[in-house]
């Protein structure tokens, strides 16, 4: 059963689409299930000026996707280094057991951004 903040991710996702170079953009997937997340990430200033996303996947996958990147804006690198799996969890009211892949799909794409954005 999923949750009613996860469902609003779901039906109503924030921040679809892909944002235009100077963007990092990073493709991550997950070989269990076959999800996949396109994470674009635009930074000003250190900071997270921008996300947006493109997920193939399941209802969780697409919902954490939303969630992340509401979560991302604002950040800076060392906030996005501590990102950790129960932040998105907790951002969508929890995730059944065999929905917690979407979680690591997530902190899969934060790390390929922070490795392919240094500065």
């Amino acid at each position: 059963m999923h949750t009613e903040r996860l469902l609003d991710h779901f039906q109503n996702p924030r921040n679809v689409g892909e944002l235009a170079p100077p963007a990092v953009v990073v493709d991550v997937t997950n070989p269990a299930c076959g999800d996949m997340l396109r994470l674009s990430v635009r930074f000003e200033n250190g900071r997270v000026a921008e996300a947006r996303f493109q997920t193939r996947g399941c209802t969780a996958s697409i919902a954490a996707s939303s969630a992340l990147t509401e979560w991302m804006t604002g950040k800076s690198r060392l906030e996005l280094r501590a990102f950790h799996a129960a932040v998105v969890e907790e951002a969508v009211g929890g995730l059944e057991l065999a929905s917690k892949h979407a979680a690591v799909l997530c902190v899969d794409a934060v790390k390929q951004v922070l490795m392919k954005n240094t500065g």
